[in-house]
């Protein structure tokens, strides 16, 4: 009997692989007997991250294009060449039954062959402007799952289909978590609390907003709970005071979010997503420093539905005036998170699992 075998790949950043992780453990549970492997870029932090989640793992030698006159740039159809071998030799050894790719540097050698050698393959795409890998999968994959309507625009209609994007199994926001979350953290339940989120590694900008306004906050009685990032934990650790805790990294996010009364968050795919699912405001400062400004255009994607708001990095000297006006109107606030709860889609892995087992047992 045939063994039932899957590949996925996706990585560079935690918003490709979380996704492909999600889909790789929807998948087990469907269907227990699956073989899942992994393929990733050699040097990205999927080499890690993935066997962490307990999936093996196999590297390709393949970077971005560099766009200055450098030995990566000369490298580069190197780099591509032996991709596409090394995929050619891991799809012909594991002879997977279907491929699946998030989006990253090795998904793209890696999809292609599969199409060659008449494997189906899939397609997630996390953001509300699609990524050139996805784009050029896109005339061969089978389907090609998106997390924002009007997507057609990138791919073809017909085998787009939205199903928001897969995130952590369960995300738990009531009561109890709340009292863990500010016991934990040495939190008061009498005061408001700002959650203030810039991804594992940090956002300096954010950090530099959230430090530049600490006395605002103290007079509106308002406290951090403050991730600023292992870049920076030394930089900001220190400002750790009564009404301010500062984190490298937050590992119990269903009590952050339980915590938080308001949020201010980077806008990558993966994290919005989230977000909607917690139904809280939230201030999204995007970062400007990623192919495509992705992260402006999921946050706008937000903002035209009432869901969140947005400031941008040049505008970050109007910070005090937005949080302000943000504090005084609790009520716009409060039907703002519950409009970004609208934008949910609570069982986006279920779906997306569901449609490739359906899709390749027709």
């Amino acid at each position: 009997m045939k063994k039932l075998r899957y590949i996925l790949s996706g990585g560079g950043t935690g918003g490709h692989i979380y996704p492909a992780i999600a889909i790789a453990d929807g998948l087990k549970k469907a269907q227990p007997e699956a073989e899942v492997l992994f393929v990733g870029a050699l040097g990205k932090m999927e080499m890690t991250r993935v066997p962490q989640a307990g999936y093996p793992i196999q590297g390709l030698w393949i970077a971005g294009l560099s766009r200055k006159l450098s030995l990566k740039l000369i490298q580069f159809p190197v780099q591509v060449a032996f991709s596409l071998l090394k995929s050619a030799w891991i799809l012909w050894r594991f002879k997977p039954k279907a491929v699946i790719g998030t989006g990253g540097f090795a998904s793209g050698p890696l999809l292609k062959v599969a199409g060659w050698m008449g494997i189906p393959y899939f397609v997630q795409e996390q953001n509300a402007y699609a990524g050139k890998t996805n784009q050029w999968l896109a005339a061969g994959a089978s389907s090609i799952f998106v997390a924002y309507p009007g997507m057609d625009k990138f791919f073809p209609a017909h085998k787009t289909v939205l199903t928001g994007n897969p995130v952590r199994a369960s995300i738990q926001v009531g009561d109890q978590e709340r009292a863990q979350g500010m016991a934990h953290w040495g939190l008061s339940p009498q005061k408001k609390t700002l959650l203030i989120l810039g991804g594992s590694l940090g956002a300096r900008k954010i950090n530099q907003i959230i430090a530049a306004h600490l006395p605002l906050f103290a007079a509106a009685e308002v406290q951090l709970l403050w991730q600023c990032g292992a870049l920076y934990a030394d930089q900001y650790t220190p400002m750790q005071q009564d009404g301010v805790v500062v984190l490298p990294f937050i590992d119990r996010m269903d009590w952050a979010y339980a915590c938080a009364d308001w949020i201010i968050s980077r806008a990558g795919a993966g994290t919005v997503s989230e977000l909607a699912l917690v139904a809280k405001p939230v201030l999204l400062i995007p970062s400007p420093n990623v192919a495509e400004d992705h992260q402006t255009k999921n946050a706008q994607a937000m903002v035209d539905q009432g869901a969140a708001l947005l400031l941008a990095e040049r505008d970050s000297d109007r910070f005090a005036e937005v949080f302000t006006r943000w504090m005084a109107d609790p009520e716009a606030a409060r039907e703002m998170g519950l409009r970004l709860g609208q934008c949910a889609f609570t069982e986006s892995t279920q779906n997306i699992v569901q449609h490739i087992i359906q899709q390749l047992h027709d």
